[in-house]
């Protein structure tokens, strides 16, 4: 087997660890950026020049000594993990060649070298940038249409609505046919972006007086489907507010991962959940290849229509931006989903 090189590669390159797990507030002190040779692929092995780097506000969960994701958590002086696609640059495999575009979870580093079948090849041309295929859409997807089955008539509240995941959520449901779309959000200015740009119905700022009273305001007959990224309040007004056979779709906690306190553990209202005959289903997405076709399908359909735009951050800045931009995601400095440019190739 011959091996396919790509020219002008490194000998070395950065890649950002975690320093130690995290207990409390996420800081910059908890990522280390060090300088590594670059792999050289073994038969059957591609290397791979990081184009896109994802972040997401779950990534904290990993971080955490208890992490409780069906995944492999992230671990103190190695390199954090996540959602990347590059571009094949050296190749000792047939399954892949130089210049392919793949996507894999190679984490936070400028280049990875690994099996091809760890490396899955992107299609061509079907989205104006490679940072589409970074996007939450597997999981607000699964988690709309499969857990919530979001349909027509339905009237949908999805809480922390200007997030990667409720952002596309939204959306998703209006395209699969639901009457009324509700969100919430953090400001006057992602209100206003989440009705004006993303085909909200309505929006409110959760910091403007009890959720449940903006919730009954905006949905005076109830809520059918609720996708909840927040959890705390949310949730608790949520259950008060849900019409008859309501399904709701648990994807996220927000408010627990940052507020903590009583935010992290919400009351459920057992007799209200019952009288409602409530579906409350907590669901991880594993992003299976179904699930990630399935999005791919839907998402270059409903964007070549028109229907649905992809709300999205690329931060410029290469690897070093990665750490500040996590917490900016965190303190939701960010609309939609969040991607770095790793490199301009």
């Amino acid at each position: 087997m011959s091996t396919h090189n790509a020219p002008e590669i490194p000998r070395t390159a950065r890649e950002v660890r975690l320093t130690e797990q995290l207990e409390g507030e996420l800081t910059l002190d908890h990522f280390g950026i060090v300088q590594t040779p670059v792999p050289q692929p073994n038969v059957g092995e591609v290397l791979v020049r990081t184009d896109y780097l994802s972040l997401a506000a779950a990534y904290t969960d990993l971080m955490r000594p208890d992490c409780q994701l069906p995944v492999p958590p992230f671990l103190a002086g190695e390199r954090l993990g996540g959602g990347a696609v590059g571009t094949v640059v050296r190749s000792a495999s047939d399954k892949l060649a130089v210049g392919d575009l793949v996507h894999s979870m190679s984490g936070w580093s400028e280049y990875s070298a690994g099996p091809a079948e760890a490396y899955a090849k992107l299609p061509a041309g079907i989205f104006p940038s490679p940072a589409y295929f970074l996007s939450q859409g597997p999981t607000a997807y699964y988690g709309m249409a499969d857990i919530a089955r979001a349909g027509e008539g339905d009237v949908v509240f999805v809480s922390g609505a200007a997030g990667g995941v409720g952002s596309l959520a939204g959306q998703i449901a209006r395209c699969r046919g639901a009457a009324r779309v509700i969100g919430s959000t953090g400001s006057k200015e992602k209100i206003d972006y989440l009705v004006d740009e993303l085909g909200y119905d309505a929006a409110f700022d959760y910091h403007d007086g009890p959720v449940v009273e903006r919730l009954r305001e905006l949905a005076p007959n109830g809520i059918n489907v609720f996708f909840d990224n927040v959890g705390g309040e949310q949730f608790e007004a949520a259950v008060q507010t849900a019409a008859p056979h309501a399904r709701f779709a648990l994807c996220g906690a927000l408010a627990g991962q940052i507020g903590g306190g009583r935010a992290a553990h919400p009351r459920l209202d057992l007799m209200r959940a019952i009288t409602r005959h409530l579906e409350i289903r907590p669901f991880a997405c594993y992003h299976t290849p179904e699930q990630v076709s399935a999005w791919y399908e839907h998402f270059a359909q409903w964007h070549g229509e028109g229907r649905l735009v992809f709300p999205h951050t690329t931060l410029e800045g290469g690897l070093a931006r990665a750490p500040e931009g996590m917490l900016g995601l965190l303190n939701g400095r960010y609309r939609g989903n969040v991607a770095v440019r790793i490199t301009s190739g």
